[in-house]
């Protein structure tokens, strides 16, 4: 056996001890997988660019190329004393240069795609369900509003009570005066009386009611002039009684008509008008409370009245004073939620709480709050709208301020601008929606006065949900 010979038969054995052969000649070299001591199967070569889908039992993929280098640095060290032209199993340096940039270049595309998702996601492209296109122009409103052109109203809405108004003391005669005695009747609670009507009997002598603004305070004879004559002369015309001219001039036309009336109360026919006499007041009233009884001496407040028709009074602050004049009208809210309508009848002088506590002694304190306050009645024509509440706590509407022909947008339709500042949505005919800034002017009843650059009558506006 020749030197060379015997060389190739070491090889051959180490090679066996080791489980690392080669056929000479063979074309398609087998490698094994280093430490397995198995032969998986044989490397393929392919062209350049193109991937190998076969990996060595036993390692993952990304440990691939460190095997191959390490099979070829070996089957080389093997063969490099090999001097008669043995073939080396040494794999082409060109196949792990060609597989390394284009697994390179496979994470590069991925990590681009990746960024670039993020960006969409971070600038709207995709849609909140993910079915959102990039070019996909915004979605119109969900309801929309016209704009209208309209009178707009600002209203105030305050607490008021709707009772039958302020009470009033209905006084006996002193003792020792004209008609002072036993008080012999009174009447009943809530009962009313009209004019000629007995207010309270006095030694069982009427006490009637008359009609009128300025009560009798001396007595009225033939020669008498005055308002006060005028009033008793409308009464007794009223009451039936003729032969006399209703002015303020007592004659003996207006004595003997008295001697009539005095004659049908079954009083002394002296033709001459004591106080105490009547009960003067503007009109029916309606009994509140009896503070007398029978039998009592008349001195002291007999009862107290009202007036016979249901009002609404008001104890309203004084920064709404400008609001309210004599005829101005109101809307009253009742308990059940209808509504009638009321008129400014009367207003009074403004007033703080500790002022009427300082009637009561300087040591009084309110305690409560002393802001001014302008006692206000309104008068209700539609009694009947009242149903059958006789007193109830009721609100009031007060118009405030008016705007004629203004243009007006419900309030939600308002966008808040940044640095300020409102817009609104306005929707084309094509749908397209766009945003136009608006100044907007007096709030009232859910709506707002707006004006600004393509805002007219009919101006289609989005209002959200």
């Amino acid at each position: 056996m020749t030197a060379p010979d015997e060389t190739r038969e070491r090889e051959r054995e180490r090679d066996a001890e080791t489980g690392e052969f080669e056929e000479p000649g063979s074309e398609s070299p087998v490698e094994p997988v280093r430490g397995s001591g198995e032969v998986s199967g044989a490397l393929e070569l392919h062209t350049p660019g193109e991937v190998s889908e076969r990996t060595p039992d036993g390692l993952a993929p990304e440990h691939e190329e460190t095997a191959l280098e390490e099979t070829a640095l070996e089957k080389t060290s093997s063969a490099g004393g090999d001097d008669d032209g043995g073939e080396t199993t040494t794999p082409r340096p060109g196949d792990r240069r060609r597989r390394r940039p284009l697994r390179m270049s496979l994470i590069v595309v991925v990590a681009i795609a990746v960024v670039a998702a993020a960006g969409a996601a971070t600038t709207g492209v995709f849609g909140d369900d993910g079915s959102g296109s990039a070019g996909d122009a915004p979605s119109a409103p969900p309801k929309t509003a016209k704009v209208e052109r309209t009178t707009l109203t600002r209203t105030e809405t305050v607490d008021g009570n709707l009772g039958y108004g302020d009470t009033t003391a209905v006084p006996a005669p002193p003792a020792g005066k004209a008609g002072a005695g036993i008080i012999t009747w009174v009447p009943g609670d809530g009962d009313t009386i009209k004019r000629g009507g007995s207010a309270y009997k006095v030694e069982e002598q009427k006490v009637p009611l008359l009609y009128g603004s300025t009560p009798f305070y001396r007595p009225l004879k033939t020669g008498s002039e005055g308002r006060d004559v005028e009033i008793l002369e409308k009464n007794l015309s009223a009451l039936g009684y003729t032969g006399f001219t209703v002015d303020d001039t007592y004659d003996a036309a207006t004595a003997e008509a008295v001697r009539d009336w005095q004659d049908d109360l079954g009083r002394a026919e002296t033709g001459t008008v004591q106080p105490s006499d009547a009960v003067v007041a503007p009109g029916a009233r309606r009994v509140a409370e009896v503070k007398a009884t029978a039998g009592a001496p008349s001195n002291g407040p007999v009862l107290t009245w009202t007036g016979t028709e249901r009002t609404v009074t008001v104890d309203l602050d004084v920064q709404y004073e400008d609001m309210v004049e004599k005829g101005t009208k109101a809307t009253v809210t009742l308990p059940d939620d209808s509504t009638v309508q009321a008129e400014v009848t009367d207003i009074g002088t403004p007033s703080t709480p500790s002022q009427d506590a300082g009637s009561e002694g300087s040591g009084g304190q309110s305690g409560g709050d002393d802001k001014p306050t302008l006692p206000v009645e309104l008068k209700v024509e539609n009694q009947k709208g009242l149903g059958r509440y006789q007193a109830a706590a009721v609100e009031i509407s007060l118009k405030a301020e008016t705007r004629k022909d203004v243009l007006v947008v419900p309030v939600n339709a308002l966008v808040a601008q940044r640095g300020g500042g409102y817009a609104v949505e306005v929707v084309g005919a094509d749908g397209e929606v766009k945003a136009r800034t608006v100044k907007v002017g007096m709030f009232a009843d859910s709506m707002v006065e707006v004006s600004g650059a393509g805002i007219t009558d009919g101006t289609v506006v989005g209002v959200p949900k």
